[in-house]
């Protein structure tokens, strides 16, 4: 895939680590400009900032444009949108990663009436509003683009996955890429949801191994798998670059996909050269 983004500029949010830097590197190592959010400029407790996100894009062949940014500050927000409007240009992929991942770990599994009404807003301020602040500033540059919005989704949306709030905040993720590309609908611009399925994240590898080399979890409404065949990162990333690349996509708008589904129509593989199935 290697170029094939060439001169196109694309926004990954809450690229620090995990499913977020995955979609950056694809999404770089196919050739684009990848501007990354996060809070994270020094490392912490997880490995990752959006420097380190960044200069390995520079390696990929891309160009990374580390942006430190709290998704909860719209006037922050805005200003890296205008930002790019003013170096680039253009925008021509919005991917809204973001999401409060430590908070919601806190609560895995737990019935809704021990998960405080805290929960629901650290879902949904980061996870769901911060998608539809980014859109709103992202929106009129990829209007003039024909471009693409990623939002990025979970099968919790269809079915009882790590507890209640988590299940909601995501439906409501699917409702808001139907709803905004009924309004793109006289654009050129594309909007999708994206499921990805168990992903080998920096705060999932560190399950220990048993005896038998298995790194097994068990995640609520999920069931129990050995993580060892979960997927990487940047297979949602390989789904991102196939859609950004597609001169069809427009068929997939207002709809969730799933990245294995994207794999097998648009032929791509995760690093390690399978289709992961789980999740």
């Amino acid at each position: 895939m290697n170029g094939i983004l060439a001169g196109k500029v694309a926004v990954v949010t809450g690229a620090s680590r995990g499913i977020g830097k995955g979609i950056a590197l694809e999404l770089g190592a196919a050739g684009a400009t990848v501007y990354l959010t996060g809070r994270t400029a020094t490392p912490g407790r997880l490995p990752g900032t959006v420097a380190q996100t960044a200069a390995e894009i520079d390696e990929l062949g891309g160009v990374g444009v580390p942006y430190v940014c709290d998704h909860a500050d719209d006037d922050a927000v805005q200003a890296l949108f205008d930002r790019i409007r003013s170096t680039d240009g253009r925008l021509d992929v919005l991917v809204n990663n973001v999401y409060n991942a430590p908070a919601s770990a806190r609560w895995l599994g737990r019935p809704f009436w021990e998960v405080p009404p805290k929960a629901w807003d650290e879902s949904f301020d980061i996870g769901v509003r911060s998608h539809y602040v980014a859109s709103v500033f992202a929106a009129p540059a990829l209007i003039e683009s024909g471009g693409l919005i990623v939002n990025i989704s979970s099968p919790g949306a269809e079915h009882y996955t790590h507890n209640t709030v988590y299940g909601v905040a995501k439906c409501a993720v699917d409702r808001l890429t139907a709803d905004m590309a009924h309004d793109l609908a006289d654009t050129g611009v594309t909007a999708v949801s994206l499921w990805p399925g168990i992903v080998n994240t920096e705060l999932l590898q560190m399950v220990p191994a048993d005896e038998q080399g298995r790194r097994m979890v068990t995640l609520p409404g999920e069931g129990t798998f050995d993580l060892n065949d979960a997927e990487t990162p940047r297979f949602p990333g390989r789904a991102v670059v196939a859609l950004a690349a597609d001169p069809d996509r427009r068929a997939r708008t207002g709809k969730p996909w799933r990245v294995r589904d994207l794999a097998d129509a648009y032929g791509f593989t995760d690093i390690d050269g399978r289709v992961p199935r789980l999740g």
